[in-house]
């Protein structure tokens, strides 16, 4: 096989590392395992549950969209009320709630920061404690909800209600984890990936029957949803891999008798720093009120807050703008600390051109980074609310639940993905180059 040189891995080299080299080759079969077997568990049933009278219960409550859309991220778990129903969404929401506590609670900050790789271990295993209590939190709404559709209600129903319904999800978390210390790609990212693309068949299905009714207004509604669906594609490539590159200089210095001449180069900073991670907790956020409602299904209020919030309402699109722009610039503060940067480039002895070093090029950082960030904010936001528009506009609504979010997560999640695999077929190539 020729090796390229270039820095980008051809498509014919990729695809030959990922069927010779055994690392890469298990890495892969590993994950594609371990998705399989969480999709085979999705429809494992939990037994003694009327699941035509609970589908049609949530249908009565007005929570159909809103419960329709978290079953997209389950995977489909929760309509047909199986194994896996939870899912990946308490270990998602533990994340959000570790990473907002992280920002506020100086011992966790110092975990994060000051104690390397222990402190990254212990904050994993405050996160899975957390996303234990929350699984058992939803699981008892659940639980409870259920007792109504069940066929032999009571305390012990509940009982063994939550008991699976943790399980399958302190099962899944572990996969997730699994899939990103021995496989590829970020677990919980592709395990959402994979139940939002289990559900495109029967969207797409739906759509086709829809253009083949034979009404001009709704073919005509299918092409345009389509052609921005496209081109909202075309435009989160563009943004997932555009960066601004702040010029840097390294000073020239002698090393023995040599002398170094001056290098110029540049400091990467990413439009989206936090990818696909600021949108997927701004969508949990937006549903922590849904399982309140399982605790109390007959408050009235709480269950007018909640349709409030369902998508396609002026307080929705709002609220969501809103948190998109938070955890955009929560995540870019998380990734990029201006202040470390800055220190670094000092003792690097590497400056940025026309910059002071020290607390001149911190400003600098942080004011080309907080623009940056707001630009990719307002892209996401427009993202999660162009295609919604166009859907009400056009009245083809088969991709509900499947909106511009879920085709930013499919997108981002398929990009870095790509990226790994691509940085492992790089590693074999320089591998093989020094074993020649």
């Amino acid at each position: 096989m020729v090796v390229s040189r270039d820095k980008t891995p051809t498509a014919q080299e990729t695809f030959a590392q990922m069927a010779q080299a055994a690392g890469l080759r298990g890495r892969l079969l590993l994950t594609v395992g371990m998705l399989i077997l969480i999709r085979l568990g999705i429809y494992i049933p939990i037994p003694g549950i009327d699941r035509v009278a609970f589908q049609q219960g949530l249908q009565g409550t007005g929570l159909g969209n809103l419960v329709g859309i978290l079953d997209v991220l389950a995977g489909g778990g929760i309509f047909t009320v199986g194994l896996f129903a939870l899912g990946i969404l308490p270990y998602i929401n533990a994340s959000i709630i570790i990473q907002l506590l992280t920002a506020a609670v100086p011992s966790l900050e110092d975990l994060q920061k000051n104690e390397g790789e222990a402190g990254r271990r212990k904050i994993s295993q405050i996160t899975r404690y957390v996303a234990l209590g929350w699984a058992i939190f939803q699981s008892i709404g659940i639980s409870i909800l259920l007792s109504r559709y069940a066929l032999n209600p009571g305390p012990l129903f509940i009982f063994q209600t939550v008991l699976a319904l943790v399980a399958g999800s302190m099962f899944v978390m572990w996969v997730g984890e699994l899939i990103t210390e021995r496989g590829i790609g970020n677990g919980a990212s592709l395990l959402i990936f994979v139940s939002i693309v289990s559900s495109l068949p029967r969207s797409l299905g739906q759509t086709i029957d829809l253009a083949q009714s034979g009404d001009r207004s709704l073919v005509g509604g299918v092409i345009i949803l389509l052609l921005v669906f496209l081109a909202m594609i075309v435009g989160i490539v563009f943004v997932q891999e555009g960066t601004r590159r702040i010029p840097i200089i390294s000073a020239r210095r002698q090393v023995g008798r040599r002398m170094y001449l001056e290098k110029s180069s540049y400091l990467p900073l990413r439009l989206n720093q936090g990818g696909v991670m600021p949108i997927i907790f701004a969508y949990m956020v937006l549903f922590l009120p849904a399982s309140l409602v399982n605790f109390f299904p007959n408050n009235q209020v709480l269950i007018q807050a909640v349709r409030y919030l369902s998508p396609g309402h002026w307080l929705n699109v709002l609220l969501y703008l809103v948190l998109i722009l938070f955890f955009s610039y929560f995540y870019a503060s998380l990734i990029v600390n201006p202040v470390e940067m800055s220190q670094n480039l000092k003792k690097m002895g590497a400056s940025i051109p026309g910059i002071r070093p020290g607390k001149a090029t911190s400003d600098y950082i942080e004011k080309v980074l907080n623009r940056l960030t707001f630009l990719g904010a307002i892209f996401l936001g427009l993202v999660a609310i162009i295609p919604t528009a166009v859907e009400g506009a056009t009245q083809v609504r088969t991709f509900q639940g499947l909106g511009a979010t879920s085709l930013l997560i499919l997108v981002g999640v398929a990009i870095d993905t790509a990226k790994q695999i691509q940085t492992y077929v790089i590693s074999q190539r320089y591998e093989g180059m020094v074993k020649q």
